[in-house]
């Protein structure tokens, strides 16, 4: 059975929106509806390569249409990482798949074993994961906080969990719990 494609509109255009362009998915940005006092009006968007993360400019012509992309997203678990991949789980038939560091990017920072994830792909090719926006991870090493510097608003480096580096309040201790923003890596709270 072919599947069927369907067509959106630059007009239909909103951030997050998924469409295919040269045999590849992106997702909208960022887009603006422009019209010129003279000529025709276009749509002046950015959009980001899902495959590859980079993001370019395009201009399209208003009310042009082109294949919508039909991104799946699957809740797998985060197993183990083997050395070269990290190895994820499907929660419905427990089939197994493998992901490089390419694929991962930035998100092995702050993968946990035994973390559900989505998975996003396209076209049958894994092409990342979705993570949550912060994580809860542990302090495994940091210098000694100081006793009563509490509100001083200077930080430290703190090694994670998972290997990732993020600033720390002098504060934070090795053993502490804290929230990271997975966007940014930047240290948001210890938690209790």
């Amino acid at each position: 059975m072919d599947e069927v494609t369907f067509m959106i509109s630059t007009n239909d255009f909103k951030t997050g929106v998924s469409i295919e362009l040269d045999g590849d998915a992106y997702i909208v940005v960022d887009f603006q509806h422009v019209k010129p006092g003279k000529g025709s009006a276009f749509v002046r968007a950015k959009l980001r390569n899902t495959r590859t993360g980079a993001v370019i400019e395009r201009t399209f012509n208003a009310g042009e249409k082109m294949p919508k992309a039909h991104l799946d997203r699957r809740e797998m678990q985060y197993l183990y990482h083997d050395g070269t991949y990290y190895v994820f789980m499907d929660v419905e038939n427990y089939e197994q798949s493998l992901l490089s560091e390419e694929q991962l990017a930035d998100a092995k920072n702050y993968l946990k074993e035994n973390m559900n994830i989505s998975v996003l792909s396209f076209k049958g090719n894994i092409l990342g994961v979705d993570l949550p926006s912060n994580v809860e991870l542990e302090v495994i090493d940091t210098e000694p906080g100081i006793k009563g510097d509490t509100a001083s608003g200077g930080n430290k480096p703190a090694t994670l969990e998972t290997g990732a580096v993020v600033r720390v309040p002098f504060f934070i201790n090795v053993g502490d719990r804290i929230k990271v923003n997975t966007q940014t890596g930047e240290y948001i709270e210890r938690c209790k």
